[in-house]
């Protein structure tokens, strides 16, 4: 058992973990020992569960963590618990829908008071360690829940959290409520910081597929265009950051994350083949870059890349007037002038210079001298961890992208991918969740099973070879179901929890669940029920798996496989011995070239 009465973060596997090990909190990893710790000492816990990559979680770490008088009262009223989100997302989602239910939003980092019994009191995001702006301090706060511990602990409630899944929906209601939602001046949904809404554009382009709708085709360019332009995609590198604050996608909040760079690739090749834009073709391939260059890691991908450098938020990819009339000819600064918006010494940014389209111009000459002369500046803290189901997400998009761009060799590289997840991660019986300094995480999660399922899926379209593991996985896969619906997990030191149904800002574990075992019986010639839709926004990614299970998806069946730029984007390949395609509850002989192509148009 650790000594509890010290910071034991220092020796923890996780890097988030690792950057509070000098606070002066007695911290702890989550652990069965720390909780059976509470119970004999009948104190509450303090849970504080952020990401490596997160600002706000740095500041909290230089601020309230590091105060002193917040530390001893904690020390000593508390056992404190840190936690990596993306190492256990079973208790992050426990906690952060306690937190939504109660105030209304979340965000991280997330701070849980906790009954040693692990019945949430009390949770929070940010607060700092001295008063002002309005703001409650941590130390307020634990003295608060310290004295309601003392008077009501006994018959403190436990809380079980609404199942999530979203009110069933008609088809012909998806789009009319997005269309509501969608910022007809700025693009995406909303009106405040914007976020790449990747599961809406997805299932919004499929849809694009069997019902053409003039309205759904501006909301997706618009979106499309908002951000590729905008300050959310790092024109010269490629990829996008997490989200922009403001509503005209200007100043982004600078973490890249490796979800969003999946789910961008997947977006803007499904786009090009949808939209016939070659733009879009453009941003998918930068993205490739992106991955390959910042991401790339042993033949697999690491998590994330820090807003920060060096404690200042964007350091690397802002600039300064006076630096770019260094490094540019005259000329070269007008042309850039030309294609950007703000290059003046009044910036858009506090004096500085956040790169901003406002024209397709190509400039990659003078983009790719810019580039190397930041790639001579500090670079951000990466969180070099590798998650299972997040790489297996990327595998995903490499496949979509290679069918979907006339890319064959990404599909190639996706296999490469998925046989390494594979060979890491998977002993036959279970799956790992995430590599870290040569230390694998072996708590097994749905998100990480349903995805990597759902990417050998994919391969097997084409490859039979890819049959049995396939086979082996969905049979795992099954042991996450729960009567009607899936839990993320059964973790022997914390409660089962219900997966997610949420799909925003990456597919929920369910939905990833619902597509992998839907395509799966699809591709072993097994029945599929048709499937509900559910609220727009919050389930599109299970929204495009009731396109698929009511029959909004070409069901192909030919004796070879069948080249992808002769099909439609919304295609499932199957082998079989007659040529057919089956769509909209209709099948018909589908005759079949020679050559491997197959006379079906793409849309």
């Amino acid at each position: 058992m650790p000594e509890m009465r010290r910071n034991n973060l220092g020796r923890a596997t996780s890097p988030y973990l690792r950057q509070h090990a000098c606070n002066p909190i007695w911290w702890q990893e989550w652990s069965r020992e720390a909780i059976d710790y509470a119970v004999r000492e009948d104190k509450p816990l303090f849970v504080s569960v952020g990401y490596a990559t997160c600002h706000w979680c740095h500041v909290m770490a230089a601020e309230a963590f590091s105060h002193g008088p917040t530390a001893e009262f904690l020390n000593q009223n508390f056992i404190c618990v840190k936690v990596d989100r993306e190492q256990r997302p079973d208790i992050d989602q426990y906690l952060m829908r306690f937190l939504t239910e109660h105030s209304g939003s979340g965000g991280w980092p997330l701070n849980a008071f906790l009954t040693p019994r692990l019945s949430p009191i009390f949770a929070c995001t940010y607060c700092p360690a001295e008063a002002g702006r309005g703001m409650n301090t941590l130390l307020g706060i634990a003295r608060a829940v310290r004295d309601f511990y003392a008077e009501k602990g006994g018959s403190i409630p436990d809380f079980s959290p609404s199942d999530g899944v979203g009110d069933a929906a008609a088809l012909e209601e998806l789009a009319p409520v997005l269309a509501g939602m969608h910022d007809p001046l700025a693009g995406g949904f909303g009106t405040g910081q914007k976020f790449p809404p990747h599961t809406t554009l997805l299932f919004l382009l499929y849809y694009l597929c069997a019902e053409r709708d003039p309205e759904v085709e501006h909301i997706c360019v618009r979106t499309l265009d908002a951000m590729r332009m905008g300050g959310l995609h790092d024109h010269l590198q490629g990829g996008i950051f997490r989200y922009c604050v403001d509503r005209e996608w200007t100043i982004p909040h600078f973490e890249k994350m490796l979800y969003d760079q999946a789910l961008a690739l997947w977006c803007y090749a499904l786009a090009h083949k949808v939209l016939g834009n070659e733009a879009y073709k453009t941003m998918a391939l930068q993205v490739v870059r992106c991955l390959d260059e910042t991401f790339a890691k042993e033949g697999l991908f690491i998590s994330a890349h820090d807003a920060d450098t060096e404690h200042h938020e964007g350091a690397t990819y802002l600039w300064r007037y006076d630096e770019l009339s260094r490094l540019l000819s005259p000329d070269e600064l007008a042309s850039f002038g030309g294609a950007y918006r703000g290059i003046d010494p009044t910036g858009n940014l506090e004096g500085a210079i956040h790169l901003v389209r406002k024209t397709d111009t190509a400039l990659r000459k003078v983009e790719e001298k810019l580039l190397a002369a930041r790639r001579t500046r500090p670079q951000p803290h990466t969180d070099d961890k590798v998650l299972c189901g997040l790489n297996a997400l990327t595998a995903m998009a490499f496949i979509e992208a290679a069918r979907l761009l006339g890319r064959p060799d990404m599909e190639v590289r996706a296999g490469e991918i998925v046989r390494r997840l594979v060979r890491v991660f998977w002993d036959g019986q279970s799956l790992a969740h995430c590599l870290y300094d040569g230390v694998l995480q072996e708590q097994s999660y749905l998100f990480d099973a349903a995805a990597l399922l759902a990417a050998v899926s994919f391969l097997c379209e084409t490859d039979p070879s890819w049959h049995d593991t396939m086979t082996a996985l969905a049979a795992y896969v099954e042991t996450f179901r729960d009567g009607d619906g899936w839990l993320e997990s059964r973790a022997e030191d914390f409660r089962p929890v219900q997966a997610s149904w949420f799909d925003h800002p990456s597919p929920s574990s369910a939905a990833l669940a619902e597509l992998a075992t839907t395509r799966v019986r699809i591709l072993t010639g097994q029945p599929v029920e048709a499937a509900a839709y559910r609220r727009p926004f919050e389930s599109d990614f299970h929204n495009i798996v009731a396109l698929i299970r009511n029959g909004l998806f070409h069901q192909i069946t030919a004796d070879r496989s069948l080249d992808w730029s002769h099909l439609p984007a919304n295609t499932i390949q199957v082998q079989g011995e007659r040529g057919s395609d089956c769509y909209r509850g209709a099948c018909h002989d589908l005759p079949l070239e020679s050559s491997g192509g197959s006379t079906l148009a793409a849309p």
